[in-house]
């Protein structure tokens, strides 16, 4: 069952492993490894979320899921985008930053240090403000009640998130990132490239955020629904009806999905 379930995925990442060693030895085998760990226990609750939305999908749109969505998510949010963020930051080509990445590491590694201010606040504030919108969220079971409780009062005033992320990226860019090291040890003043990185971040994160919002409602409107039915059918004695989302609303759940993942 095992192996039936999960034989392409082994073998696959059996192939990325043989290809590290050839490629660079058995340091390159390493870091594959660890990679590798690192994206099968991270995408565990991502695929927990994914199964419960995708159940209410018709076979179709699973299909299209599992399909289209996979070679998304695969592809694009772990091969290509990385590239994207590199080649921005660095101000390279795409096709540069590969080639540099595969034959000039030593430069590649150059670049990329010298672009880790943009690439940091940029991220930093993505992961931030995923951070202070949990720890203000007000949830039914807390484990430190004593720090948990204010927090979720705290979070009861409109955009705290938001304010507290722009004092740190003010902070950050006015004292962190004025001495900011570029390669060959020369300091260098990347306040200007910090704030515009961190609100670029920002406003990325809102954009995911709202998207969520508006697709977790549809959702809810569709759960809803099959609730009442559900009623029905069990006051007039019925089976209650398997509803599953189609149409429109399952191209919702289809992009909701593809954000989730994005975010993940």
């Amino acid at each position: 069952m095992v192996l039936k379930t999960f034989g392409w995925s082994f073998a696959i990442t059996a192939l990325g492993l043989v290809a590290a060693v050839f490629y660079d030895g058995w340091t390159a085998f390493g870091v594959v490894a660890i990679l590798a760990v690192l994206e099968i226990s991270l995408s565990f609750d991502n695929a927990v979320i994914n199964a419960g939305i995708l159940k209410k999908m018709n076979a179709f749109w699973q299909k299209i899921f599992l399909t289209v969505g996979v070679l998304i998510a695969v592809f694009g949010m772990r091969l290509v985008f990385p590239v994207v963020i590199v080649a921005v930051s660095a101000k390279l080509g795409p096709i540069e930053a590969v080639k540099l990445a595969l034959n000039d590491k030593d430069k590649y590694q150059q670049l990329v240090t010298d672009a880790h201010p943009s690439i940091a606040a940029f991220g930093g504030m993505f992961l931030l403000m995923i951070f202070l919108d949990f720890v203000f969220e007000e949830r039914d079971i807390q484990w430190l009640r004593w720090i948990e409780r204010p927090l979720a009062k705290l979070g009861k005033v409109d955009m705290l998130s938001v304010c507290i992320a722009m004092i740190v990226l003010l902070i950050s860019s006015f004292t962190v990132a004025t001495h900011a090291h570029q390669h060959g040890g020369v300091h260098v003043d990347k306040a200007e490239t910090v704030l515009i990185s961190g609100i670029a971040g920002l406003i990325t994160y809102l954009i995911v955020g709202g998207l969520s919002g508006f697709f977790e409602n549809r959702l809810e409107e569709e759960e809803e629904r099959e609730h009442e039915a559900e009623e029905e059918a069990r006051k007039s004695g019925q089976a209650a009806p398997a509803i599953v989302m189609a149409g429109k609303a399952a191209f919702f759940m289809f992009l909701y999905l593809e954000v989730l993942d994005a975010s993940f």
